[in-house]
């Protein structure tokens, strides 16, 4: 008996530990934006390919794959670390690859019509994640940290580090489903919308890095966090739930006009 509770101790901490990128409710809301700017044609093959289910209803598939040891090869996919005072065009990428570069993968994939529809559907669904994890700032953080997550604070009293702060504690903290936060997020008229979808994916991981580097500065190691934080930052959590949508629409369109 001593020995099943120990091991479920040991499973809820890990569990907890390896907490979802940008959490189930982020990618949702990501995916959810982003069903609305897709063209009809778009809309039609996504369809198709997803046997009904929406972006949002797929968008945690790249995370849910994690317990599978035989999708271990895409985990380096979730994120990328680069110098601060780099460009990402100017390094020299992981062998393993890199949120960028399975970005680019995914869609070289998806627009070759010689690969079988098994390949789309999982490359689909990978790139809507993905372009997610490109939005959520600390993965383009540190190396020496892993994006945060060596960087202990407290939340609200619990336990919690840079990186999980930035992935789940504020989101979950807001207490909002991913569809009333969509509706709260995605007030764009045309305008503003195309304005967000300019650049391609390497200016989108640099400006992730850029608000990385201000996050970084955000925080003292063993700091007790609460509202005040959430106060000043939530509309950055909400600006990049919302470029992360639109940007994944226009990746989307652009694939299946």
């Amino acid at each position: 008996m001593k020995r099943l509770i120990i091991l479920c101790l040991l499973s809820t901490s890990l569990t907890y530990g390896n907490a979802e990128f940008w959490g189930k409710t982020g990618h949702r809301v990501v995916g959810e934006v982003a069903q609305k700017y897709l063209t009809g044609k778009a809309k039609r093959k996504i369809k198709k390919l997803l046997k009904g289910q929406t972006l949002a209803e797929v968008a945690n598939y790249a995370d849910a794959i994690k317990s599978d040891r035989s999708y271990d090869a895409f985990m380096p996919w979730h994120y990328v670390n680069f110098a601060p005072d780099q460009e990402y065009r100017n390094i020299t990428p992981s062998p393993e690859g890199d949120v960028v570069m399975g970005i680019l993968r995914c869609k070289a994939i998806l627009e070759d019509e010689n690969r079988s529809e098994a390949d789309h559907i999982f490359y689909l669904k990978m790139l809507i994640h993905l372009v997610g994890d490109l939005h959520q700032p600390m993965h383009a953080g540190r190396a020496g940290d892993r994006g945060g997550n060596d960087i202990q604070i407290q939340w609200f009293g619990n336990g919690s580090n840079l990186h999980r702060l930035w992935d789940t504690n504020m989101i979950n903290h807001y207490g909002m489903s991913y569809m009333e936060l969509t509706q709260k997020v995605d007030k764009l008229n045309r305008k503003e919308r195309m304005a967000l979808q300019q650049g391609d994916v390497y200016t989108w991981v640099e400006e992730s890095q850029d608000i990385a580097n201000e996050l970084y500065d955000s925080v003292e190691v063993g700091e007790k966090l609460g509202y005040s934080y959430s106060y000043k930052y939530w509309d950055t959590v909400e600006q990049q739930l919302l470029k992360g949508g639109v940007r994944l629409a226009a990746v989307l369109n652009g694939i299946f006009k």
